[in-house]
């Protein structure tokens, strides 16, 4: 018998991954259990592992605890069902018509760049402004599957260009925190570790705290061969999907946050070219 099998832990028990989840969103049995309409006593009898949820009560319980798709095919699992949710490939015959919905949105924003991320941010897809952005980082990090975050704050990534890197650092980091809360991803988890371990570029200085501003969100301002570019960007996901792929897909998408970085990407557009 192979002696890592033999030793590796057995999978948490419905009960105890229901718990998990109702105390990552801080809920307790009491709240729970008058969302769902079920009662306490029977909840905390799941929880305990001493009743077995029917997959009717399963699907309400993860509905009010916002479980993502994924994680609640396991939580079918773990209860002895039969997984609900398909994930298919984002090339896949049936996801043709959200493929073709993906990318006729990414290339109707152009000349302003927007892409599509999955849940760990791999790039999947990109319009062509996107191009010029991502020529400022070395080409290693380009290579292979693109995780954005990476390429964002990595000192070869975008970070010596990214003109108020603290402040956008600490947007993408509470967003990535936010995501590792809901979701209880373990790869998100080791990614913000990852950037959180990022130097700071020599142009970044010390970071500022308090002090007031005028500005409504956070921009993404980057320093470019025709100046500075300032964006700020809006998140698009799927409506209602059932497909595990689609329910974690996310297309960013940029704006221009004032008059001078509009003009620029204009420019480019009428010249038939990208290069900002």
């Amino acid at each position: 018998m192979n002696s890592t099998l033999a030793h590796a832990a057995p999978p948490p028990p419905v009960g105890a991954l229901l718990r998990e989840w109702r105390q990552r969103r801080r809920m307790s049995q009491l709240e729970l259990a008058g969302v769902a309409e079920v009662s306490t006593r029977h909840l905390s009898f799941v929880e305990s592992g001493r009743s077995v949820p029917s997959r009717e009560m399963l699907m309400r319980l993860a509905e009010q605890l916002d479980v993502p798709l994924r994680e609640r095919n396991t939580l079918l699992v773990a209860a002895g069902y039969a997984p609900l949710y398909r994930e298919r490939h984002l090339g896949d015959p049936q996801l043709s018509a959200a493929r073709r919905a993906v990318e006729l949105v990414l290339k109707g924003h152009e000349p302003y760049p927007a892409l599509a991320v999955d849940r760990h941010w791999t790039m999947v897809s990109a319009n062509a402004a996107i191009a010029p952005l991502v020529a400022l980082a070395d080409p290693s990090l380009l290579e292979g599957p693109v995780n954005v975050l990476r390429l964002s704050l990595h000192p070869q990534g975008l970070a010596n260009a990214i003109v108020n890197w603290h402040e956008w650092r600490a947007h993408l980091l509470a967003r990535v925190r936010r995501q590792v809360e809901v979701s209880g991803d373990a790869t998100l988890g080791a990614l913000l570790r990852e950037l959180e371990a990022y130097p700071a570029p020599a142009h970044a200085g010390a970071p500022t705290h308090g002090g007031e501003t005028n500005a409504v969100v956070v921009p993404l301002q980057l320093r470019m061969h025709s100046g500075v570019l300032s964006f700020f960007s809006t998140t698009t996901v799927f409506g209602t999907p059932v497909d595990i792929t689609l329910s974690e897909l996310a297309i960013e998408a940029f704006f221009p946050a004032d008059a001078a970085t509009a003009d620029a990407l204009r420019q480019s557009l009428q010249a038939d070219s990208y290069k900002i």
